[in-house]
C-alpha cells in the first residue's frame, strides 16, 4: 500500500509545474492552441498513463485541458501521482502547452 502524501510533501516536487495539491488530488491545467492540441496532449498522456498503470481524470475543452490525479485505492495523493504529474508536465512542455 502506498503512503498518502500531504501538500507539505508534494509542494517542492511540483514547484514549476502546472500542478497544485488541493485536498486529496493534484490538479493541473494547461492552455493549448486549440481543441486538437488539447486532444494531442491527452493522447500522449494516455500512453504514459497506460505505461504507469495509473490514470488521471481529464477534462478537455477548446484550448484547455485539466488533469486530476489521485490514488483511488488509498483515497489520496501518493508518489505515483507526483511521478505522473511530473511526466505530464514534461509532455506538456514538449508540446508547447502553457500552465494556467
Amino acid at each position: 500500500m502506498s503512503d498518502i502524501l500531504g501538500p507539505d510533501q508534494t509542494d517542492t516536487a511540483l514547484d514549476g509545474t502546472a500542478f497544485s495539491h488541493l485536498g486529496d488530488v493534484l490538479l493541473g491545467s494547461y492552455s493549448t492552441r486549440d481543441f486538437a492540441a488539447s486532444v494531442r496532449l491527452l493522447d500522449a498522456v494516455a500512453v504514459l498513463a497506460d505505461e504507469l498503470n495509473h490514470h488521471p481524470d481529464v477534462r478537455v475543452g477548446y484550448g484547455t485541458i485539466e488533469f486530476e490525479l489521485s490514488s483511488h485505492d488509498v483515497d489520496g495523493v501518493t508518489q505515483r501521482d507526483v511521478d505522473l504529474a511530473l511526466r505530464i508536465q514534461q509532455v506538456a512542455d514538449d508540446q508547447g502547452a502553457e500552465s494556467e
